[in-house]
């Protein structure tokens, strides 16, 4: 059984959705980031950058304990784990593997910029408003073009899709209304419907 440390953070949920996508048995450790509980010892032996997710996976590659932080990476770790969620040609396989780069690179820093300066900052920063906003904008923009005409953003559904989902999710709290991006609302809407990743957007149920 998959250990996972997680909290309820869109990079949290997008390797609880991708463990309730392929079905694969965990166990979770809620690990409350605003307490400080990553910074903890114990925790920092297996995630040593002190941030959420981590899964430690009894039975690794080798045949040996392996742990793994970084959520892009252990997307791409269950996926080739299980055979799934990516897709088994070369060619489709970096499809959805640039998307995926894209959620890392972009969608997740900017929308967590817009986050931050617009939900926690102590002092309103118009600078770092409009600077955050505008570029959230524009990947809302990108995201709108690529699903025009793609029902997911690789040809099937897959884990670019999954670390994409959780940070649109949270729309509201960027102030974004989906509407002005029908192609993005009608792959939102799509992906809300699917029970893996209703049961994935829970964890930790506890932190709720």
């Amino acid at each position: 059984m998959i250990d996972l440390y997680t909290w309820t953070t869109p990079n949290g949920r997008k390797v609880s959705i991708m463990l309730e996508e392929l079905a694969l048995p965990y166990r979770v450790h809620a690990v409350n980031i605003g307490q400080g509980a990553q910074f903890k010892p114990e925790y920092l032996r297996i995630n040593p950058s002190g941030k959420i997710p981590s899964i430690v996976d009894p039975d690794g590659p080798d045949g040996e304990p392996i742990a793994l932080m970084e959520s892009g990476a252990i997307l791409i770790y269950l996926a080739g784990k299980t055979g799934k969620l990516l897709p088994a040609s070369v060619r489709g396989r970096y499809e959805a593997l640039q998307w995926l780069m894209f959620q890392m690179g972009g969608v997740g820093p900017m929308f967590g910029q817009v986050h931050h300066f617009l939900r926690a900052a102590k002092e309103l920063v118009p600078y770092a408003i409009e600077r955050y906003v505008k570029e959230k904008d524009r990947l809302y923009a990108v995201l709108n073009e690529r699903l025009k005409d793609h029902a997911y953003l690789a040809d099937e559904y897959s884990a670019a899709d999954v670390a994409t989902y959780p940070w649109v999710a949270r729309y509201e709290w960027h102030k974004t209304e989906l509407n002005d991006f029908p192609h993005v609302k009608r792959w939102f809407d799509a992906i809300s419907a699917r029970p893996a990743v209703q049961r994935g957007m829970n964890v930790p149920p506890a932190a709720k």
